[in-house]
């Protein structure tokens, strides 16, 4: 079907209408009218080609909530009218062992299929994400969305709840821990909200005192500003856990030596220039550095659930598609609390 969307045509080209054609829906899929979709600075780097391996035309976009409009006559987890959603991820082999274990992101034969800008084994050519007027995915990887939610606040979660609720979850974190979150933006504030919602002692890490009262309000026990040395040296080995949520390139570690004995430090940013670590920073209380990626469809489902019997939700800013470039610039500034929502509304009334 022919499909409304944005995209980009080169690293140096803003985001503009284009036209995709989506498949028909095969007997296991789901046709979904996109309602909302999140921007997340993946688009932002995938757009710019800041990873240098972005095929253009891109059309950005994995954090989509919508209404199925068609099922495949095997689907059976979803009818149409339903709310929907989609996260990064729309197929994977399926058959390894770690698909087998629900971690499709972790894919061992290289099969995870993202939202955007991967090979599309239907099309042959690659796949366009949530920026357009309608996504189709095989209902294994199409997931619940409660009918209570704030479906624009909700969208968000399908990239930054499950990228802070994996690592939160496969840390223990949880009552008795002390768990310190580095950066209060798109991933950061829901890091501080899940940390806090899993029992832990919440402690947000910012380069910026005037996020203070925002990150207490948000959850945070205490706030630390990171620049100021003799309070990250009274901190030193009291952490169990620390999520680094920064997408910039920084040193990493003042981080590691706030770690008590077994602690971890876990990135879930993704820096564009290659990170550092000190080999004492390591020894030192047997520490350990590691990365984490979204999370399983499952899991992923399982987030969705617990944020919405908890009334968990991102705080967003809802902006229309064709505000998508200043919220780029406004993104890279990190004027935006916390995270940017496309209603797509607004591109179904285009011409």
């Amino acid at each position: 079907m022919s499909t409304k969307a944005y995209a980009a045509q080169s690293a140096a080209s803003p985001l503009a209408p284009f036209t995709l054609t989506r498949r028909a829906p095969l007997p296991t899929d789901v046709a979904i009218d996109v309602l909302y979709c999140g921007v997340c600075h993946t688009d932002l780097h995938q757009a710019r080609d800041e990873w240098r391996g972005t095929t253009f035309p891109c059309v950005p976009g994995h954090e989509i909530v919508g209404r199925v409009a068609r099922v495949g006559s095997a689907v059976t987890k979803f009818k149409v009218g339903d709310l929907a959603a989609v996260g990064c991820m729309v197929d994977s082999c399926r058959t390894c062992p770690n698909c087998e274990d629900g971690l499709e992101q972790y894919c061992d034969d290289g099969g995870t299929v993202f939202t955007y800008n991967s090979p599309d084994k239907h099309s042959g050519g690659m796949t366009f994400g949530g920026y357009s007027e309608h996504v189709v995915v095989d209902e294994a990887f199409v997931l619940k969305v409660s009918d209570k939610a704030d479906l624009a606040a909700t969208a968000p979660l399908l990239c930054a709840g499950i990228t802070t609720y994996s690592p939160l979850k496969h840390w223990r974190v949880g009552p008795g821990k002390t768990a310190g979150i580095v950066g209060l933006g798109g991933l950061g504030h829901m890091g501080v909200k899940l940390a806090r919602a899993f029992g832990a002692h919440v402690v947000l890490f910012t380069t910026s005192p005037e996020k203070a009262e925002d990150a207490r309000r948000l959850g945070a026990h205490e706030v630390v500003v990171s620049r100021d040395a003799d309070a990250m040296a009274r901190r030193a080995n009291s952490f169990d856990f620390v999520l680094d949520c920064v997408s910039a390139t920084h040193d990493v570690a003042p981080y590691l030596r706030l770690l008590k004995r077994d602690g971890a430090l876990v990135l879930v940013g993704a820096p564009a220039e290659p990170l550092s670590v000190e080999a004492h920073n390591l020894i030192n209380n047997r520490r350990a550095f590691s990365g984490s990626m979204i999370g399983g469809i499952a899991e992923t489902q399982e987030m969705l659930d617990f944020c919405a019997e908890r009334g968990i939700a991102c705080d967003v800013e809802t902006i229309k598609i064709q505000e998508v470039e200043d919220a780029y610039a406004r993104l890279l500034k990190g004027d935006v609390r916390y995270r940017f929502v496309i209603d797509m509304a607004s591109l179904r009334g285009t011409a």
